[in-house]
């Protein structure tokens, strides 16, 4: 992208942080939520892959910088009330750090989560741990 929109008029947090959904570009299944903040947004949209920011690491999440599951983003679009993303990518491999290609696995059945997919990857191998 040759110039960057003005990512100040966004609606961030209290922490600077926005809501970012990943969605399989050609497919339309949504993959993950993640949150970005206005520097890793701006990475993002320069580079073309996916960068988020991890609350739980306090640091910039760059997808696949260990996994080596990359997200190549194809389009990044703002929601109507400017406070939520949609990035539209290309998933290399699966997105979810559980080793299951989308976060959303857990479906409310009968009172309780039920698992609907199963990994397709052992976490192990994608982290090394």
């Amino acid at each position: 992208m040759e110039k960057l929109p003005d990512l100040a008029t966004l609606k961030y947090n209290e922490q600077g942080l926005i809501p970012a959904i990943a969605q399989q570009y050609d497919t339309g299944e949504v993959l993950m939520m993640a949150w970005m903040n206005q520097t890793s947004l701006a990475e993002t949209l320069s580079t073309g892959v996916a960068c988020y920011w991890s609350r739980s690491r306090n640091r910039f999440w760059r997808k696949g910088e260990s996994s080596g599951q990359v997200q190549t983003v194809k389009a990044v679009r703002l929601d109507c009330d400017k406070d939520t993303l949609l990035l539209l990518v290309d998933q290399q491999g699966v997105a979810c750090h559980t080793g299951r290609h989308n976060c959303f696995y857990l479906e409310a059945q009968d009172g309780s989560w039920k698992t609907i997919t199963d990994p397709e990857i052992d976490p192990e191998e994608l982290y090394g741990k």
